[in-house]
């Protein structure tokens, strides 16, 4: 399967739709982040326990992530573009919820609320995005994603200087995020339909493969839902364990472990514009393989390494690592481009329900073995890589 896009796609991404995309990817990932923030509040207020605490995240992604095929499939049937817009309202909902909730249940509410308005906004989001890309669909869906990435990466940065001081309440003052978002995704919804497809003709485009039995994508799908797996998996140590393991092994205190925590979740930002820009020039096959292969020295060298160094090796992991999400998802899409809030839909609410299923493997694993061990056994995983040899070939996108 070869996508070849003309040279005047450029001038035909929709530049303005994308950046508020991003934006609007940025807010909405920033209040999702803010729920792990008031675990140590709540946890004192409302006598909870460990278990309690995880049944919150467990609920919040359960209904991020279930609902995203099923709402990908819904539009791309009929798509709904200001359904975007009701996402969010969602998320203010329970934005509003997790801040002044009495009890536990209604906790539980509010954390089901968010997820949902989650599972709403990124099968429609990552469909308007490609409708935006002019053929530039890494580029595209490399944009759209750093905004949520860097969104995910301020969360413990207000933690520290906003939530911890003033405490549950405070988390009501960030339903201006979601204000903002509202009024933004309406305007997106309004212009993203100006953006249209480019396909030059005489050469395959998505028309030409939207109707390939799933029986010729199945195996190639397989793959990249196992390369996710070890990815997002090895992710899940550092979003859930990172802080203890630096607090154990270096005795740092917890602020100087929320500021490592934020230098690596800040990375994935550039490591996800990075891969989708080179994924349209070089191929989404070679940015696959070593996005995930490419940090296998790194993983390997981590759980030997000082302070200093583990700093900089967390950094390089997370830049290569994070390239890989952006490369998979356009090279699902480009195999199912007929399907695209579907596969949007699935593929993020994999990554949310893979990062709850794999942080909860893993703390029990650190709860027998030790947090070392976590780091130690994860190192491993980048391997699963070499499986990205045996997708079959697909040229990316380039620009001429």
């Amino acid at each position: 399967m070869t996508l070849n896009v003309p040279a005047d796609s450029l001038r035909r991404t929709a530049m303005p739709v994308l950046v508020a995309l991003s934006a609007a990817h940025f807010l909405n990932d920033m209040i999702q982040s803010l729920i792990p923030a008031i675990y140590p509040l709540i946890k004192d207020a409302y006598a909870l326990d460990f278990g309690q605490i995880g049944v919150i995240t467990l609920t919040f992604q359960i209904s991020a992530s279930l609902l995203q095929p099923l709402i990908g499939l819904t539009t791309d049937r009929h798509p709904l573009p200001y359904s975007t817009v009701a996402g969010m309202a969602f998320t203010l909902v329970g934005l509003i919820g997790l801040a002044h909730a009495g009890t536990y249940p209604l906790l539980l509410l509010a954390a089901a609320l968010v997820g949902i308005g989650s599972s709403i906004f990124h099968p429609e989001a990552t469909r308007m995005a490609r409708k935006a890309s002019g053929g530039r669909h890494g580029f595209a869906q490399g944009l759209f994603q750093v905004g949520g990435q860097a969104g995910g990466a301020i969360g413990p940065l207000l933690a520290a200087f906003i939530i911890v001081p003033n405490g549950q309440s405070s988390l009501a003052w960030f339903c201006a995020a979601a204000l903002i978002a509202m009024p933004l995704l309406v305007w997106t919804a309004r212009h993203g339909a100006l953006a249209v497809p480019v396909r030059r003709p005489g050469h395959a485009g998505e028309a030409d493969v939207a109707h390939k039995p799933f029986r010729e994508v199945a195996f190639p799908l397989a793959i990249l839902i196992v390369l996710l797996c070890s990815k997002t998996a090895y992710t899940a140590s550092f979003t859930s364990f990172y802080t203890f393991y630096l607090i154990e092994r270096f005795g740092v205190s917890v602020q100087a472990s929320q500021l490592m925590l934020f230098l690596f979740l800040v990375s994935s930002a550039a490591g996800v514009l990075f891969g989708g820009m080179l994924g349209d020039r070089i191929g989404r096959n070679k940015i696959i393989w070593f996005s995930i292969l490419g940090a296998l020295p790194f993983t390997l060298a981590l759980p030997y390494a000082g302070l200093f160094s583990t700093g900089v090796l967390t950094v390089l992991i997370n830049l290569i690592m994070s390239s890989a999400f952006a490369a998979i998802l356009v090279y699902a899409i480009e195999l199912m481009p007929h399907r695209i809030g579907l596969v949007g839909g699935f593929f993020y609410g994999l990554v949310f329900g893979l990062g709850g299923l794999a942080a909860a493997a893993l703390g029990l694993f650190a709860d027998r073995y030790g947090i070392d061990a976590v780091y130690q056994v994860c190192a491993l995983l980048p391997a699963f890589g070499l499986l990205a040899f045996l997708l079959p070939s697909l040229r990316g996108a380039r620009v001429s």
